[in-house]
């Protein structure tokens, strides 16, 4: 009679196990005719209603066998025969009460559920009854008693009833559209099974809900009720159907046998009777998810979480296994969806914490399921959710995590990987997949929270990734702040030939001089490593920031003797100064650089013209070296121009920009070029010889234009006086008769006309030649008359303003005096508080009146009395 299947191989989880309760010989004896008709459960205590009117009363006891199963232990305790001579067509337990309510012969009687006895009730004798249910969500609010709808026969009516320990009272009636054939009862809520169609009807508002039809001749109707306002009906086409107080389906059907006789439903399964299977369907998925083989059933119900089944002879329990293990079993199946699905509807049969924990764990196993199957976009959201110790999947990669982990892979285990070999099976193609997914896991990790407390486990991992792909990542994980392990870390790089980032590694460890020694090497030629093409531009911009002194030193006559153009920046780059400790003392730099010319020139020019270093030493150095470049370049015979030029101008442009160098030193250097004309001119007016530096300029050099751009030069730091007095030389060099060549009127008059604004016009027309025409000097007398009237017109505004500001400030005082000052015998002095004998006052700002020899005294002592107060702030300070 009953077997377990595996109906066409459809069964995905095993989700109940049917287990003996009550055998064929306890109930029947040893009588054949004997037929179980309804069944009732109310915590241990089963009750059978046969078909000779018997009520039998059995007591169950739940034990585990040996092999871990649940099993029952059945002891018959009593045993009542009704004497009606009809079955007993249904059983209720009353538990509030300790009554069993029974419906035998269209009959409903009270019986104690201990005794079995019938129990005298007055009020409403229900007779003619066809069906009833309990309320099992009452309206009442009264605990001792019991709510109950109940069919009559040939009646288009529900009678609602409750029954007290002593009576049954009628509430109500409520007419219906048909004969109902079967019902169920939550709250106000009545759902009906007509003979042609489904419907709710709500007996407080008097509201009803056509659902769907059905017909009730072909088959038995089934209306059980699931959960709060929520029911299950057998609908047409072998479909369960979801219902709640509203009429609508809130859930997706269920597709069953269209024989069923019986449904219940044990969150999150619907379980289904037919003739011949007891089938299984997921609440969740619509899915079926066990069929068991049941022949010659006919009862199923479900008492307070415990699902019964009855054949006509016996009793079984259909006990649900833990959600866990269900859940395990599709995990094995790697059914992952459905095994998720599970675990959040299990949530509301488990405590939280619990829970909690069981949801990571089925997550993160979940997850290397779909890591195994490649799908990684999905195992990554898993881990993700789950928590995930991402050491569990970095220890899938051989000798990824540092020797110096403590790690060890949880128990038992998440997976079935031994590592990431036996996951590829020597795949390299899939291998690189594995990699490169946990590369992007690791870097989303380590920019989280999930990688505290394991950070250097997560960042030796991620390295030796970098390294072993070729990873363009691995030169910013060293250059940010990481915690990868030294030891474990040196030599992976070394073996994948990363000698840069080994360097990084170490400066980061603070091994500076180990970092230095690996990039000089690769520099050199001795380690080949093409990662940073201008790695010696990189180790001199390292040097000029180190702050360990004795590295510098030692490393700059190799990055010197390799480029001294470049080398020099690890000074000139450098924060100099000769106070602070760790900086460099640009005399001892400059002491350095004597052997190494262009980089001694490039540090001083970097000193002077840059840093603006004000020392004297620096300057007349810098200006030497120039005078010395220049004099070479003309010894030489093959400089160019261009050479010679550009020498001669950097030489020039220091010479009129500084003031520190030694002038007379300079001026010895170049005192015997006749090519360096302008430099002694130049020299000359340093040293304040302007009349030498104007000869030089006019009757050697014979550049006017130069002549009028060094008075220009020379006078700019000064007053217009001194700036006149040295133009009034240069226009009296060129009127000078006495010298060869003898007056250089064009550029005497060039001169006048051009700096109009500068010369004293009166003097000028005192010394000017007197044969000289007035219109060659027009432009030079216009500018002069405008200069002059401008200044007269400047003159006349200033005074105007500050006539202005004059009366302005009068009026202010005559306004501030204005108005009678009053002072009585009564009136006090503000100073000394000594009242007026005499009308003479002097007043303080706001008009208040005090002694004469008050104020005067205050005048004395506020000398004294700033004096002091300058004193307290300077202590102060």
């Amino acid at each position: 009679m009953l077997s377990y299947t595996n109906v066409g191989g459809i069964m995905s989880v095993k989700a109940f196990e049917l287990v003996p309760a009550v055998e064929r010989e306890q109930v029947m004896g040893e009588k054949v005719r004997i037929n179980i008709e309804c069944i009732e459960c109310c915590g241990k205590h089963l009750y059978l209603g046969t078909n000779d009117c018997f009520i039998h009363h059995f007591l169950l006891e739940e034990h585990t066998t040996a092999k871990g199963k649940l099993a029952y232990n059945v002891q018959k305790l009593l045993h009542k025969y009704l004497g009606l001579k009809k079955p007993v067509a249904e059983l209720k337990a009353a538990s509030a009460l300790e009554r069993l309510i029974v419906l035998c012969d269209s009959n409903i009687t009270v019986v104690d559920m201990v005794t079995l006895e019938p129990v005298p009730t007055g009020g409403t004798k229900l007779k003619g009854v066809t069906a009833f249910c309990i309320n099992e969500n009452p309206v009442t609010g009264d605990a001792f008693c019991v709510e109950m709808a109940v069919v009559l026969a040939r009646r288009r009516a529900v009678q609602i009833c409750t029954v007290h320990e002593d009576r049954v009272q009628m509430l109500k009636e409520v007419t219906t559209p048909e004969q109902p054939c079967a019902l169920s009862l939550d709250g106000y809520n009545i759902c009906l099974a007509l003979s042609t169609q489904y419907m709710i009807l709500n007996y407080s508002t008097g509201a009803s809900q056509d659902l769907f039809p059905y017909d009730c001749e072909e088959r038995k109707p089934i209306v059980k009720r699931i959960g709060r306002e929520e029911f299950l009906l057998a609908g047409p086409g072998g479909l369960g159907m979801f219902a709640n107080a509203e009429g609508i389906s809130q859930r997706a059907p269920v597709s069953w046998s269209e024989s069923v006789i019986a449904a219940t439903v044990c969150f999150p399964y619907v379980v289904a009777l037919d003739e011949g299977f007891v089938t299984v369907h997921s609440m969740l998925d619509q899915q079926l998810k066990q069929t068991l083989s049941f022949r010659d059933g006919h009862l199923l119900q479900d008492f307070e979480g415990k699902v019964v089944l009855a054949s006509s002879k016996a009793v079984y329990i259909l006990v649900p296994l833990p959600l866990e293990r269900q859940i395990q079993d599709l995990l094995e199946g790697h059914r992952v969806e459905e095994a998720l699905t599970l675990t959040e509807a299990a949530q509301r049969n488990i405590p939280k914490e619990k829970y909690q924990i069981l949801h990571k764990r089925i997550l993160q196993q979940a997850g290397f399921i779909q890591f195994g199957q490649l799908q990684f976009l999905e195992a990554k959201e898993h881990f993700r959710k789950g928590q995930l110790d991402v050491r569990e999947l970095i220890s899938l990669y051989p000798l990824l995590l540092p020797a110096s982990s403590s790690f060890t892979r949880c128990h038992p285990p998440l997976h079935e990987f031994a590592d990431l070999n036996h996951l590829t099976q020597g795949d390299q193609e899939k291998v690189q997949r594995f990699k490169h997914f946990l590369i992007s896991y690791l870097h989303e990790v380590r920019s989280s929270d999930s990688a505290n407390g394991f950070r250097e486990d997560v960042d030796t991992a991620l390295l030796k990734l970098y390294a072993e792909t070729g990873h363009e990542s691995l030169l910013d994980l060293l250059a940010s702040d990481n915690a990868c392990v030294l030891a474990d870390s040196a030599p992976w790089l070394e073996k994948h030939h990363k000698y840069f980032a080994l360097g990084l590694l170490y400066h980061y460890n603070g091994q500076d001089s180990a970092a230095l020694q690996m990039w000089v090497k690769i520099v050199n030629g001795d380690l080949q490593d093409s990662t940073r093409p201008d790695l010696f531009e990189y180790v001199v911009d390292f040097l000029s920031f180190c702050s360990n002194l004795d590295l510098v030193w030692r490393h700059a006559d190799w990055a010197l003797q390799k480029d001294q153009k470049v080398g020099v920046q690890i000074f000139t780059k450098r924060f100099t100064s000769e106070e602070k400790t760790g900086q460099l003392n640009p005399d001892d730099v400059i002491t350095y650089l004597q052997k190494h010319s262009q980089a001694l020139l490039l540090y001083l020019e970097h000193l002077v013209l840059e840093k603006r270093l004000q020392k004297e030493k620096c300057h007349t150095h810098l200006a030497v070296l120039y005078a010395d470049r220049v004099l070479g370049l003309i010894s030489r015979p093959s400089a160019t121009d261009d050479q010679l030029s550009a020498a001669r101008q950097k030489l020039q442009q220091l010479l009129k920009e500084s003031n520190l160098y030694r002038v007379q030193l300079l001026l010895g250097k170049v005192q015997d070029s006749e090519l360096l004309l302008l430099e002694r001119a130049t020299l000359h007016g340093k040293l304040e010889e302007h009349d030498k530096a104007l000869h030089i300029l006019v009757h050697q050099l014979k550049d006017s234009a130069a002549a009028e751009e060094y008075c220009s030069w020379a006078s700019a730091s000064h007053d217009q006086f001194y700036r006149q007095n040295l133009f009034h030389q240069l226009l009296s060099v060129y009127l000078d008769p006495d010298v060869p060549g003898g007056v250089q009127t064009v550029a005497a008059v060039d001169l006048l006309n051009r700096n109009a604004d500068v010369f004293d016009a009166v003097h000028v027309l005192k010394i000017l030649p007197e044969e000289w025409s007035l219109p060659l000097l027009r432009p030079f007398l216009c500018g002069a008359l405008r200069a002059s009237v401008h200044a007269r017109c400047t003159s006349q505004v200033a005074v105007g303003l500050a006539r202005a500001q004059n009366l302005q400030l009068q009026h202010d005082r005559l306004k501030y005096r204005g108005g009678p000052i009053l002072v009585s015998e009564k009136k006090g002095c503000q100073l000394c508080h000594n009242t007026f004998s005499e009308p003479d006052c002097a007043c303080l700002p706001g008009g208040t009146p005090v002694h004469i020899h008050c104020v005067a005294k205050k005048t004395l002592n506020l000398p004294v009395e700033r004096q002091q107060e300058n004193t307290h702030h300077s202590n102060h300070t």
